[in-house]
């Protein structure tokens, strides 16, 4: 059995970290992924996929990804449910990344202080 996924999208917001009680990083971000046919008005539709990002891969990329940056994710496809407050249940798919690509350009902050970011397209793989 094959579960892949392979995404390039913008972030819509700050990538966001947290850990979990045994301090396992844990990452969370949205791409918004471009379809590629226009629908009838001849709008470009979107995409939302939810991200999720584990560990040192986590971690880097709660540093270096945030609101607008382009990014290609390789990973696999994940549904699961779960019991919300009011007791129904609820599905949640999302994307676990292996794989991030940081594909914006590096900011001229981060080369003035000594290129400690990832460089233009260096993929980072766990």
């Amino acid at each position: 059995m094959l579960n892949r996924i392979v995404l390039i999208g913008r972030l819509t917001a700050d990538a966001s970290i947290r850990y979990t009680p045994n301090g396992k990083a844990v990452t969370t971000f949205t791409l918004a992924v471009d379809r590629q046919f226009k629908n009838q008005q001849g709008e470009k539709e979107v995409d939302f996929v939810n991200i999720v990002a584990w560990g040192s891969l986590a971690e880097l990329c709660a540093n270096y990804l945030s609101k607008g940056k382009l990014a290609a994710c390789d990973g696999r496809l994940q549904i699961r449910s779960f019991d919300g407050q009011d007791g129904q249940k609820r599905w949640v798919t999302e994307v676990v990344a292996d794989n991030v690509r940081f594909l914006s350009p590096k900011e001229q902050a981060h080369a003035s202080e000594g290129g400690n970011s990832p460089g233009d397209n260096e993929e980072i793989p766990f």
